[in-house]
C-alpha cells in the first residue's frame, strides 16, 4: 500500500512539474487608469524615486524599510535601493528612459525574497484636462516562477498592487 501511495504522490509531483513547465517563457502585468491632471505633473510624480513614498503600493508595507538613492537626482541615471521585511523583500530601481510627460522606463531588480530581473514602464498620454497612465511590469519567467504561476495568478496579484499604486498616484496628482 505505501508503495502505490509513493507512486501517486511521484506521479502527482512529476504532473505538477510538467504543468509548470508549458507555462509561457516571460510574463506581463499591465494596468492603466485616468487621472484628472496635467501629464507634467504625473511625470514628476513618477520620475523622481523621493515622490514615490507618497503613491507607490509598498512604501507603507514596512514601516522600518531602509532606503538608498542614487545616481541622478531624477530621471535617467536615477537609482531606489530597499531593504526590508518579508513584505518588501530587497531590490533596486533605475531609471534607463525617460521621456518628459510621454514614458518612463525602469530596471527592476529583485533580489530577495526571490531573484528577478524584470522591466517596469510607465506611459502618459494627455486627453483634454486628463492623462492616462499605464503601468507595465514585464521580464522573463524562470521555472520558479512558473511553478509558482500553477498555484497563484501573478497577474491578479502584482495587479491589485498596480491598482492601488495608480489610485494612490490618482489621488496625489489631483490634489
Amino acid at each position: 500500500m505505501l508503495k502505490i501511495i509513493s507512486l501517486i504522490v511521484v506521479a502527482l509531483v512529476a504532473a505538477v512539474l510538467i504543468f509548470a513547465a508549458t507555462k509561457p517563457d516571460t510574463f506581463r502585468v499591465e494596468r492603466s487608469i485616468v487621472i484628472k491632471a496635467p501629464p507634467e505633473k504625473v511625470f514628476a510624480l513618477v520620475n523622481n524615486f523621493h515622490q514615490w513614498a507618497e503613491w507607490s503600493p509598498w512604501e507603507h508595507l514596512d514601516p522600518a524599510m531602509v532606503r538608498t538613492y542614487g545616481g541622478a537626482a531624477e530621471g535617467k541615471g536615477a537609482v531606489y535601493g530597499w531593504t526590508g521585511d518579508s513584505k518588501v523583500g530587497e531590490g533596486r530601481m533605475e531609471i534607463t528612459e525617460s521621456s518628459p510627460s510621454t514614458r518612463i522606463g525602469i530596471k527592476l531588480d529583485f533580489l530577495k525574497p526571490f531573484e528577478a530581473h524584470n522591466t517596469t514602464e510607465y506611459t502618459l498620454v494627455a486627453q483634454g484636462d486628463s492623462t492616462t497612465v499605464t503601468w507595465v511590469m514585464a521580464g522573463p519567467n524562470v521555472f520558479m516562477g512558473k511553478l509558482m504561476q500553477v498555484f497563484v495568478n501573478m497577474d491578479n496579484m502584482v495587479g491589485k498592487d498596480f491598482e492601488t499604486g495608480l489610485a494612490n498616484l490618482k489621488a496625489v496628482a489631483e490634489r
